[in-house]
Parts: structure tokens; sequence; C-alpha cells
């Protein structure tokens, strides 16, 4: 199949550069298809040239939309950032009071489930 060594660099560097403009197309789709601002016309014109002059269009969608890519990108992960840090927080001030944990424990050692010194170790925690 292959005849010597530089044939097989030379599909090797071929294939490296097959799966880089793949990654380059999807990234490029996730893009276009993400971006809210962009009308449905617009958006199918984009996918046709992309279809059919992938390699012109992705060169031409990078050179007329790229700077918007990274600011889209951007504008996402400050947006998911911030939803993650607000469900932190929501989380975390679920967290019981002390008041509510020594209750708690109360019920436990009035149900049996814990002793007197467990009661007392619990209760040692949620005050200090």
């Amino acid at each position: 199949m292959f005849d010597s060594i530089l044939e097989v660099l030379l599909w090797s560097l071929w294939f490296f550069f097959l799966i880089a403009f793949l990654i380059l197309l999807f990234r490029i789709f996730g893009d276009l298809f993400g971006d809210k601002e962009t009308g449905g016309f617009a958006k199918v014109l984009w996918t046709l040239f992309l279809i059919f002059l992938p390699l012109l269009g992705a060169l031409v969608y990078l050179i007329a939309r790229g700077k918007g890519m990274g600011e889209r990108q951007m504008a996402a992960m400050a947006d998911m950032q911030a939803r993650q840090e607000q469900y932190i927080q929501s989380v975390a001030a679920k967290s019981a009071s002390p008041a509510d944990q020594i209750a708690s424990a109360k019920q436990l050692l009035d149900s049996g489930a814990i002793s007197q010194a467990e009661f007392d170790a619990l209760k040692a925690k949620a005050l200090g």
C-alpha cells in the first residue's frame, strides 16, 4: 500500500489537515446555529455556502465573523459561569441553620437513633 516512508508522512499530513478542517467546520456550524442574532435566511445561506464550497466558505466565515465568534464564545462562558455561581449560592443557602440542626438532632435523640453523647456532640458542632 505505502511504498515509502515519505508516502506515509504525506498521508498522515493530509489526514491531520482533514481532521483539523472537520473540527473547524463543526466549530463554525456550532457558532452559526448558536448565534441568536443571525436570522434564519442568513443561516441557510451560510450553510449552503459551507456545504458546497467548504474551504472557501470556512475562510470567508472566519474573515467575516471570526471576531464575533470569539465574542460570542466569551459571552457564553461568562453566562455559564454566572449561572454556575448562582446555582452554588442557591445550594449553599439551603444549608440548615444551627437551630434546625439542633432540632433534627433532638428528634433523633427522642426517637432513640442517637445517644445523649452523640446529641451533645452534634449540638456542639452546630453551635461551634
